[in-house]
């Protein structure tokens, strides 16, 4: 008897990327390396991009209109400004593809209570808090994060590791609503985790997350901080009075050491190891200045750019308007199939 071959999973559907970034202000380093840089090189490996700008999860908590519309900007901005080509991949806020809200809706009835009180996220945000006072949508929005990413039949998305429980939520609905309406319509999404610095840490404190909420703003590296103030953060960074080590083990404990080289090595594009290699037995009087010039060099162009594109808002708002109508072409397609295999009666 011959040998039985299994079927690739999501063989069947057409390679696709989505990825997504809250639009709450003031893009960081850490959004760079482990999300917008990598971003930009998948755009070079043949397979569609999708990137979006997910307005709709920002109002989970309140936001200001006039601020929101201005980091929605200025979020696009980065994303072309660290080289995300919109005529390449597609780049829209979420709020214009109204399918994300109405697949959310569908997936609200697949997904369990019990999943959502689970989220770790949930938990973290309401811990010592008054639950009850949370909004309706900061609960379900995991909810939501499924539906921008099925809504695309997207086979991968680049996640941190904090994102991975919110991936797993995805394939479990997409496995409930294929089992339960008995289809292989929605892919079981894979993650892209890689690279030297897809979790970066805080400049102060190397074992929390690299985070525009953080009060110090010296904790973290802004893309719109000018040479001066990138090389000044770097230099006052917190480490160690030790060199080096050879090795990363050398760096188990010691978790500033760790961030500060493998924000080094995801700049230069090197992996950790060769870092330590150049580096072994000298201490952060040496490291820092190398590290602060390799900063400025990669992320100085990134600012400048930013800062022109924010001079011609008009324009961003175009090519977020172009993304939209793109990716609302692969949407509805995919939505109306959704409603067909859920017994909704559509006339039009």
């Amino acid at each position: 008897m011959a040998d039985t071959v299994a079927t690739p999973p999501n063989a069947k559907f057409k390679p696709r990327i989505f990825s997504g970034i809250q639009p709450s202000g003031g893009l960081t380093l850490g959004n760079y390396l482990g999300a917008l840089k990598r971003f930009v090189e998948k755009q070079d490996e043949g397979i569609e991009t999708v990137y979006c700008l997910v307005d709709l999860h920002a109002i989970t908590v309140w936001q200001d209109p006039d601020a929101l519309r201005r980091q929605t900007r200025e979020a696009a901005a980065g994303f072309i400004a660290a080289g995300i080509d919109p005529k390449r991949s597609i780049l829209f806020n979420q709020s214009q593809v109204s399918a994300h809200a109405e697949l959310a809706w569908v997936f609200n009835c697949v997904a369990r209570m019990g999943w959502m009180n689970r989220m770790t996220q949930w938990k973290d945000k309401t811990a010592g808090k008054d639950a009850e006072k949370a909004s309706l949508g900061l609960f379900a929005y995991p909810s939501l994060m499924a539906a921008d990413i099925l809504l695309y039949h997207a086979t991968h998305v680049p996640v941190g590791e904090d994102q991975r429980q919110h991936l797993e939520l995805t394939r479990d609905i997409a496995t409930k609503f294929n089992h339960d309406y008995k289809v292989d319509f929605f892919p079981i999404t894979e993650p892209v985790i890689e690279g030297a610095a897809t979790r970066v840490m805080s400049l102060r404190d190397g074992t929390r997350k690299m985070s525009k909420s953080d009060p110090s703003d010296a904790s973290r590296i802004n893309l719109t901080d000018d040479a001066d103030t990138i090389a000044r953060k770097i230099r006052k960074a917190k480490t160690d009075a030790e060199p080096l080590p050879e090795t990363m083990d050398g760096l188990a404990e010691r978790p500033e050491a760790k961030n500060l080289v493998n924000i080094y090595a995801a700049l230069a594009g090197q992996s950790q190891a060769q870092v330590l290699a150049d580096y072994a037995g000298q201490g952060f009087g040496v490291f820092k200045p190398r590290l602060a010039d390799l900063a400025v060099e990669k992320l100085s162009p990134i600012t400048g750019r930013m800062q022109n594109l924010m001079q011609d808002p008009a324009e961003i708002d175009r090519i977020l308007g172009d993304g939209a109508d793109r990716a609302d072409a692969i949407a509805q397609p995919i939505l109306k199939r959704t409603l067909d295999i859920t017994g909704m009666i559509r006339s039009r």
